[in-house]
């Protein structure tokens, strides 16, 4: 066991960061390709090479990182891709001239080293060579500092754009959790007024209307930190509610509900279908001394399902719909960011309220 610990931190010590990956692979792709220039040439050393890769790597690697230290302490990093555009441009030819200063310098003296017979002058080695290694070298440190910078400028839009999605997300949570917050108490005192309305009339109706709220109260309130449920659940709460309000309102009310079984596990919004029955109950039959019929039924569109409360009486007046109706809409909205619809219209007498949600 303690190997094993000692094995993993090791492991977590000797973890290379992305960036310093980037720096080795980087440069030593780039001094492999120089090398592979030079196989070519006149009496190739493959001891001068690779002591030429190393030194190339290395000094490459402090340049840059030096760079990146620069930038880090000046929070370059942190500004806007304008205000960075116009630093990296006297950043670039500052680097290609150290670039053709130490390319210069080392290439040199290592040859003097390394071939004793080497007969070119500092100055001669200079002037043959200043101008294609500074050209390579504005070349070489904009592709890195354009990468680097790239990076850190697409890392840090990444970023904002999680921050504001889970803000979004969050207010969204909020704003839902307030809605519910207010149709609880909306529902709950429907049901109440139910049962005043029976307890002088009708006790033995009473009791079991009593009976029903407590099933109401542990088939939704207790399930309020749910905000979709399936329609299976839904129609269970409806199925009770309706009996509740069947004992108030006896042969006045008649009810269907038809929908189909494969959509019983959809999810919906909680109370959705329940609020559609409400506002049935409340505007259309309960002002009906002859009563009428509440339908419910559940149809398969295209690449959507439409919920259909319809109900015998007259619309109310636009702009009239109570806390319930405006409460559903403004849930379906949040739920499925503007891809749900609701219609309420009448038609010979029926008053039809559709609830239309996407399935994918």
């Amino acid at each position: 066991m303690i190997n094993n610990s000692v094995t993993k931190k090791l492991k977590q010590q000797i973890t290379i960061s992305l960036y310093w990956k980037c720096q080795l692979i980087g440069w030593s792709l780039a001094a492999v390709y120089w090398g592979l220039a030079g196989y070519n040439g006149y009496r190739f050393d493959w001891l001068f090479a690779g002591l030429m890769f190393v030194t190339d790597v290395i000094i490459y690697i402090l340049i840059t990182h030096s760079y990146r230290n620069i930038v880090s302490k000046r929070g370059w990093k942190n500004l806007d891709f304008y205000p960075l555009i116009i630093r990296l441009i006297p950043s670039v030819l500052i680097l290609g001239l150290i670039y053709l200063g130490v390319t210069i310098l080392k290439v040199y003296y290592l040859r003097v080293l390394y071939f004793p017979h080497y007969m070119l002058s500092f100055s001669d080695t200079f002037s043959s060579n200043w101008l294609p290694v500074f050209m390579a070298g504005i070349r070489l440190m904009a592709i890195w500092l354009l990468a680097y910078h790239l990076y850190h400028y697409s890392r840090r839009e990444i970023n904002a754009v999680k921050e504001n999605s889970r803000l979004a997300l969050t207010a969204r949570e909020m704003q839902l959790n307030n809605l519910s917050a207010q149709l609880n108490p909306h529902f709950l005192f429907n049901s109440l007024n139910n049962i005043k309305a029976l307890i002088i009339d009708d006790p033995k109706s009473a009791r079991r209307a009593v009976d029903l709220l407590a099933d109401l109260l542990r088939n939704s309130l207790y399930k309020g930190d749910r905000q979709l449920i399936t329609i299976n659940e839904e129609l269970e709460l409806v199925k009770d509610y309706l009996e509740l309000e069947k004992l108030r309102l006896e042969e006045r009310l008649s009810y269907t509900i038809g929908p189909p079984d494969e959509f019983q596990t959809v999810l919906i919004p909680r109370l959705s279908i329940q609020t559609l029955v409400e506002n049935a109950i409340k505007h259309g039959i309960a002002q009906r001394k002859q009563g009428g019929l509440i339908s419910i039924a559940i149809v398969a569109g295209n690449s959507c399902l439409m919920i259909v409360v319809s109900n015998t009486g007259c619309l109310m007046p636009q702009g009239e719909h109570g806390l319930g109706i405006q409460n559903l809409n403004e849930r379906l909205q949040l739920h499925y960011k503007g891809k749900a619809g609701f219609t309420i219209g009448e038609a010979k007498n029926t008053v039809t309220a559709t609830i239309k949600i996407p399935l994918v």
